[in-house]
């Protein structure tokens, strides 16, 4: 199987990746689905939730000072480093991430190749004027005060810069995502369920625009029977037995 993938990305121009959190848990982040996913022991937050309630915003802003994702401690792992050395072959490649742990941009591949669609865990914003703020400086007073903070140019709510539960998807990125998927001669999802809508739309999108489909997880995908290869084993180990 690791052969026809090797033909596949060789023979394409347009190539594109799409990884979801399994390719992150060999970095020691977990998933949030799996038997070991991080929501089966902590209920998430609903945006709703955390702009309407202060108690909500505190037990949020706790949970991250607390490492709850083991994101802070995380480096790229061999499947993230070898996604970014296929995609320095191709020049024409980009990545759509569901992640939000930076690891695809701390593996080596260029911001201006990679679409987050759930935003990024390793900063924060204001929710109003978009104000960007660095997370060790929000801890700091966090760790004195115990009060959310808010932005010092307009009052708003400081929010990490991630898409929570209830919150719209990005429009902005949606769109880009779509187009790259259309424009795709190969597709391949890395380490998601397929389970998430809209983003998971986009493999039937590239499929149904001439895209060759590939899917590499640990376990079976609603849309397994769309795809010309479907492997299911370890990720990392998958991508490590690609030939450049």
């Amino acid at each position: 199987m690791t052969i026809k993938l090797n033909e596949l990305i060789q023979k394409s121009k347009n190539l594109v990746f799409f990884t979801g959190a399994g390719i992150s848990t060999d970095s020691g982040i977990p998933d949030f689905r799996g038997p070991q996913g991080i929501w089966k022991t902590s209920t998430p937050i609903y945006f709703r939730d955390f702009i309407s309630s202060n108690d909500k915003r505190v037990e949020s802003w706790e949970r991250k000072f607390s490492n709850e994702l083991s994101i802070d401690s995380a480096v790229p792992n061999t499947g993230h480093i070898k996604i970014a050395e296929i995609m320095k072959t191709k020049e024409e490649s980009h990545l759509i991430t569901q992640n939000v742990d930076n690891l695809h941009q701390n593996s080596g591949i260029q911001e201006k190749q990679i679409t987050e669609l759930h935003g990024n865990a390793t900063y924060a914003s204001c929710l109003d004027c978009n104000k960007r703020y660095e997370l060790i400086d929000l801890k700091q007073d966090f760790l004195i005060t115990h009060k959310p903070p808010s932005c010092n140019r307009c009052n708003g709510i400081i929010k990490t810069a991630t898409i929570s539960f209830g919150q719209a998807m990005p429009e902005a990125e949606m769109q880009l995502s779509q187009k790259k998927a259309i424009q795709s001669d190969l597709f391949i999802c890395v380490g998601t369920s397929l389970a998430v809508f809209p983003a998971a739309d986009l493999p039937a999108l590239a499929k149904e625009t001439g895209a060759k489909l590939v899917i590499i997880n640990n376990e079976s995908t609603s849309l397994d029977h769309l795809a010309d290869l479907v492997i299911n084993r370890d990720i990392s180990a998958v991508l490590s037995e690609m030939a450049l």
